[in-house]
């Protein structure tokens, strides 16, 4: 009877090794597949991005690519989440450059234009020329990093200017409470440049050059993407998520190539 359960036994363990071993020989491949679409589709999602900096001739302009991945991949998280309306408009803060430089772009990545670049000012807190601290406290009069959501059109004592809505939590979103705003200031200026090595500095808020503030206000109106970056600062999110920006990417290049066809 021992003999007989043993054989039993044995026998069943044969099988499972069979079928254990049938299922990993069907397995792998199925697994190499999906890392080779993975490799594939971030591919195609690096070569997009890299075309979208080239036709924008964001390398001209001071922009780096590194940056503009960062931005470009918040903007798709966005747009997947449902928070965008319908302007393709993505607005660029780079503290990584000094306020000396044009360090605010503006992209309609519909076009595949840069629409403007031009000078925006960091919190009188965050630092001289360049910034090098940042804050979502109120009252810090610093800068705070991340993606923002532009809100409300309303007139202030800066005239007329655009609320905010920081979207990264811990880093920027007390935009609302700061009172953060894009505004036009005189201190955003060649001549302060001149007169002070630097452009004036904000109570946080990027503040851009007066006679431009409602062409900057009018165009990145109505819930476009503003992101503030500093590439030396601890910062993160959950709009970074490039397997999610690529699916968005790729899922809207094959809409358009349907509607070509």
């Amino acid at each position: 009877m021992k003999k007989y359960i043993l054989d039993i036994a044995t026998i069943f363990l044969v099988g499972m090794s069979i079928v254990g071993t049938s299922w990993k020989a069907a397995e792998l491949p199925r697994i190499q597949q999906e890392v080779v679409k993975h490799i594939a589709k971030d591919s195609l999602y690096n070569q997009y991005i890299s075309n979208i900096y080239h036709q924008v001739h964001l390398d001209s302009a001071g922009l780096s690519e590194q940056v503009f991945e960062k931005a470009l991949t918040g903007f798709y998280n966005l747009k997947y989440s449902g928070l965008l309306h319908a302007k393709s408009i993505l607005t660029i803060a780079d503290f990584d450059q000094e306020s000396s430089k044009k360090r605010l772009y503006i992209i309609d990545l519909t076009s595949k234009k840069l629409v403007l670049n031009t000078w925006v000012a960091h919190g009188q807190n965050s630092g001289g020329d360049k910034p090098a601290y940042f804050s979502n406290n109120i009252n810090s009069n610093q800068s705070s990093l991340g993606f923002y959501l532009t809100g409300e059109i309303y007139y202030g004592k800066h005239g007329r200017s655009l609320k905010l809505d920081g979207m990264d939590q811990g880093f920027n979103s007390n935009a609302r409470e700061r009172s953060i705003v894009v505004h036009g200031a005189s201190y955003v200026s060649q001549k302060s440049i001149d007169q002070l090595g630097r452009l004036g500095r904000s109570q946080g808020c990027p503040a851009v050059p007066a006679k431009l503030a409602d062409q900057v206000i009018n165009t990145i109106s109505d819930r476009t993407v503003l992101f503030i970056n500093n590439s030396e600062q601890q910062y993160n999110s959950s709009f970074l998520n490039e397997t999610l920006a690529a699916s968005v990417v790729l899922n809207q290049e094959q809409i358009l190539a349907a509607q070509m066809d």
